[in-house]
């Protein structure tokens, strides 16, 4: 299996995922801040993995890869890039928050150095 063939299994999975989220948020799906993080993040992950490659820290085998670079970064590598950007949000949206209403809760005692 190539590189494009592993990253297919977690880019499906991403779609997926964000697709119940964006149908969970609605209108309030944040789009334009979806599409800047992921643009930061994709210069991001250019800069630091040709570095990486560059000094030998990663090294792929060049029959997996399709041969596309950026640098000396092989494509493939962008997409855990891609699914960090998509997933994190999209779970975000979908997980439940585990917050006290503001409403039920009690505010702690407080002391002053007076009172003691």
């Amino acid at each position: 299996m190539n590189y494009w063939g592993l990253n297919a299994y977690f880019l499906v999975a991403v779609v997926v995922v964000a697709a119940l989220a964006a149908l969970k948020a609605g209108r309030s799906w944040p789009g334009a801040a979806l599409a800047l993080t992921l643009g930061i993040l994709l210069v991001f992950t250019a800069v630091f993995d040709n570095v990486m490659i560059g000094v030998g820290l990663v090294g792929y085998d060049p029959a997996l890869i399709s041969g596309v670079k950026i640098g000396i970064a092989p494509l493939e590598d962008f997409a855990y890039a891609i699914a960090a950007a998509i997933l994190l949000p999209s779970l975000w949206v979908l997980l439940p928050a585990h917050r006290t209403p503001a409403s039920t809760s009690t505010p702690p005692a407080t002391e002053t150095r007076d009172q003691v």
